[in-house]
This record gives C-alpha cells, structure tokens and sequence, in this order.
C-alpha cells in the first residue's frame, strides 16, 4: 500500500537511531528533511567517512553497545532505523542467511516471547555465518527500549529496516509478531512490508529494496512512499533500442540525448520519466568536471538478481544496481564514428552521485567502493524516512548541490565521541576480524561445472 495523502507529522520532534548506519545514505537523507541522527557503524572507513561528512557517529558493533552501553543512548530518540548487513541474504553471496530464513523466523519468535538474550545468544553461535543473526538486531533494540531506565521504557514509535528483497519473508515475520503478539511488554505496532524499486524514487539506477515501516499503535497506519518517477523496464528499452553491446551501440553512443521520455508510463501518467546516469552525471559541480560525452557501461553484475537488467547499459538509462564493484563497471566513449573505446571509469565521487549522495561527499578510508555500494540512496531513504515520519516528501535538487564537509575541528570533535580520541581509534573500537567470520565458515556456493574438480 503506497500513498500521496495529505501531509500529517505524526512526531514532534523525531530523532533517528540508525544501525549499521555505512557512510551515512540514512543519515544524509535525515538532514534533507532536517532530522537529526545517530549512526552506529563497526568499520573503520565508513566512520572516517562519517566524520569527515560531519555526521554523529558511534564507532562500534551494534550487538556490543545493545549489550552493554544502550543506557548511554540519547534518551529522547524515537524512530529506529537502519539496514542489516546483506552479505548472508543477497544473491551475490554465498547464501547462509537465505537458508537460515526458518530459523531467523524462530528466533524471531523466541525474542518476542522474552526469552533471555544469553540463551538465544548461545543458539545464534551455531549459525554458519554469525552476520546472518544481524537481522534481529533491529527488534532486539525495539524490545531493550522497553526495557531501559534511561528512557524510562519508551517503546520506538517508528522503526524503518531495508534490506535485500531476500529478506522481505523476514520483514513480513517481523511485521506479523508486532501487530499480533507485539513486543514482550505488550507494545503493539501498525506495519507495513514492500519490495520497491529505488529508480522509482528519483534514483538514477535499479536497485530493489525489501523494506518495512512500523508505527507504534496509536500514531496511525503507516504507508509506503508513493512513487514519483516511471519504472525502469529493461525489456521495453531492449524492444526500442536492441543490443547495447559496446560493438554493436556506436550508433546509438551517437544519438542525440533523450529527454527522458524514452520509457513510457505503465499506470500513472503523472509519474516522472527515471533518471538516467548522463542526468546524474552530466553537469560539472564541484569538483566533477561533468560528463558531457555520451557513454556505456558494462556490469557483469544484475540488478537485484534480475538478469534482464545485467549487461551493457548506454548513458541514457540509468545504472546497474551499484555495488561494491562499482570502480570494475567499463565505461565506453566514442572515437570517432565507427570505434569505441574504453573511458575513465567512474570515480568514487560519481559512484555516490549515482547513489543520489551529494558531490563532493567525503569518501574516506579504504574500500571505498564497497561504501558506496553498501550505502541506502539517500533520496531514496528520504521517502522512506518522510512517508514513515507523515512528512512531505523531500526534495531532490538539494542532494545535487556539493556537500559542506566537516572541518579538522569538526572531524576531531566527532571522532572524540566515536572513537574516544580526536586523531585514532581506541580499545572501545571494534576490530574487523572479530565480525566477519574465516571463509571456511561460510558455507560455499555449489559449482554448476560438471566433471571432476580441478
């Protein structure tokens, strides 16, 4: 169920807690609408990248400070967010916490009927890959805020989880056991669960997101976000345009630059045309010179496990799904009328600009392809955040404008806080080690070559 109705602030003054919070898509999407938050992110680079955008960060493992710092939590937050990590469920992985589903359900169960947290914990350990269990995370802190003295056992009034389409079964389990059961303390929730498209938000690429809003009962029936732009279909633009082969596409390289009406409305004719990547891209701003030259790009990665969407995409439609390998996608321009040839690839700066983050926005640290690739859109965690909240919807020519980054003095402050020294991390700080288990431990994907193994 989706809505454009009429306007309603269902909080005074909303406060976002996000988990698992990356380099800040949920936190950037907050200032648009001029939310306050505070994210909480174990790796390292994606908090340099925090601090250096000027976002409130905890350095830390979200499990650790559910288990032993919650009451240092600013008590006044009331709207839980945030979107597990996906490797265990996303079609690129190997696939542990899709096999899990039916036991995440039963502990599902377990913690809405109050089990003690040391018993599930010794249970969650059996689990092939321990990143799976971070899927309960988000209702183990709905159940602790009804439990704490520091806030006096104020139940969340809105919580907001993204993830994968993977994990939609999950969300629909969360969802059943909040309306129904509710949480141990008796706290019941309206809730609603949809696997949406981000391109159909003003994304300039197709990424599918299982999502949930849920508002505590007595705030009114949540909604998703109503769609603002035209759903990308990859079939229609192959019927229109045919192969988009680098080989074969220099003709079209050549096309004057549509505007972007090329897809037509399925329902809505009120809806926007998608965004393409040369929409996105083209204008120099900051310190992006613009790419005027039309180009393609080759992914060998699909969208959402999609297939129709794998391949070579021309500017003029938007990205592939952007993922950790992002930098590998080939650009193509054109020499002349007959060859093209391989382009500068997309710089981080780009990359975030196809995830809707501003230009200029401070990619820090190492792995930064893997930060844009993790990371909500930002416009897109907008309309989740303003649909949840009964907000207007952003606007999206705010996230075009370059970001103000954060002074050294700003960044020391932040990180003072986040880590407990202004220029290091400190004992407090999580260690990547102690989170991402060995590769023996992962279950690994089944060969589909027949004959012996090599």
């Amino acid at each position: 169920m989706t809505s454009s109705a009429h306007h309603q602030p269902i909080l005074d003054k909303p406060f976002v807690l996000d988990l698992f919070a990356g380099p800040g898509g949920l936190d950037v999407a907050g200032q648009l609408l001029e939310i306050p938050s505070l994210g909480i992110e174990w790796e390292k680079s994606a908090c340099l990248t925090r601090y250096a955008a000027g976002l409130d960060t905890l350095h830390a493992d979200v499990s650790a400070v559910r288990r032993e710092s919650f009451e240092s939590l600013p008590p006044d937050i009331n709207v839980l967010a945030g979107g597990p990590p996906c490797q265990t469920y996303s079609v690129a992985g190997h696939g542990a916490g899709r096999q899990a589903l039916k036991q995440v359900k039963g502990y599902i169960e377990r913690l809405m009927a109050g089990e003690p947290d040391h018993e599930i914990d010794k249970d969650l350990r059996t689990l092939p890959d321990p990143r799976t269990a971070l899927v309960l995370e988000p209702l183990r802190y709905a159940i602790r805020a009804t439990t704490s003295p520091n806030r006096e056992g104020r139940p969340y009034d809105v919580i907001v989880l993204e993830q994968v389409p993977a994990v939609a079964p999950l969300w629909q389990h969360y969802a059943k056991v909040l309306e129904e059961s509710g949480l141990p303390d008796g706290t019941k929730y309206k809730v609603v669960v949809g696997v949406l498209d981000t391109e159909t938000y003003g994304v300039p690429q197709t990424r599918s997101r299982a999502v949930l809003i849920a508002r505590r009962e007595g705030l009114g029936d949540p909604s998703l976000p109503a769609a603002t732009h035209r759903s990308y279909e990859a079939k229609e633009w192959n019927r229109k345009n045919g192969t988009a082969e680098p080989e074969q596409a220099v003709d079209r390289i050549h096309q004057p630059t549509l505007d972007e009406g090329v897809a037509e409305p399925r329902n809505d004719a009120d809806l926007r045309p998608w965004r393409s990547m040369r929409d996105a891209l083209k204008k120099p701003v900051g310190s992006h010179p613009g790419r005027l030259k039309p180009f393609l790009v080759r992914s060998n990665y699909g969208s959402s496990g999609i297939p129709g969407r794998r391949g070579v995409r021309t500017d003029q439609q938007p990205a592939a799904t952007v993922t950790g390998r992002i930098s590998r996608f080939v650009v193509f321009e054109h020499l002349d009328e007959n060859v093209v040839y391989e382009g500068p690839r997309f710089s981080m700066n780009e990359a975030g600009m196809l995830q809707t983050f501003p230009p200029d926005y401070p990619w820090s640290g190492t792995a930064q392809s893997q930060q844009v690739g993790n990371a909500v859109p930002p416009l897109f965690g907008a309309h989740l955040l303003a649909a949840a909240l009964g907000i207007p919807e952003p606007d999206p020519e705010v996230l075009t404008k370059p970001w103000q980054q954060a002074t050294e003095e700003q960044r020391a402050k932040l990180r003072s806080i986040g880590c407990g020294a202004a220029d290091a991390c400190t004992d407090k700080c999580p260690r990547a080690e102690d989170q991402v288990p060995p590769p023996s431990s992962v279950r690994p994907r089944k060969s589909t070559k027949k004959g012996p193994a090599t």
